[in-house]
């Protein structure tokens, strides 16, 4: 019953900035964790960044500082905005939830929007 449906992905220069969009459905998203996750090609999954039900953000070393993830609880929709894209940021991202307050993990996924930025 929980889906969560990524949007936003693209082909961009290095440099270039996106928007990445999860609209989540099914799940109480006030009381949910987010986050979004990568699996660049021959590498496994990654986490990238979270924003906890109760506000708090994190994000991998390899992202701070271009990286911005935002939530808005009223759509149902977590954001992840890109700036200064590397090549390396190449990658499937997934959006993820962690329903009653991570009570469970990570336990709802997208289905992923992939990113490639060419140099």
């Amino acid at each position: 019953q929980v889906q969560l449906v990524e949007s936003g992905g693209g082909l961009v220069q290095a440099g270039g900035s996106l928007r990445l969009s999860c609209v989540a459905s099914g799940l109480t998203f006030s009381n949910a964790n987010m986050g979004w996750f990568r699996q660049a090609p021959g590498k496994e999954r990654e986490f990238v960044a979270s924003f906890t039900w109760s506000g708090m953000t994190a994000y991998a070393d390899s992202v701070k500082g271009r990286f911005t993830i935002s939530r808005e609880n009223a759509r149902n929709t977590i954001y992840l905005q890109v700036v200064s894209l590397k090549p390396e940021d190449t990658a499937v991202y997934y959006c993820a939830g962690a329903t009653s307050g991570g009570l469970f993990g990570w336990n709802a996924w997208g289905q992923g929007t992939l990113v490639t930025v060419s140099s």
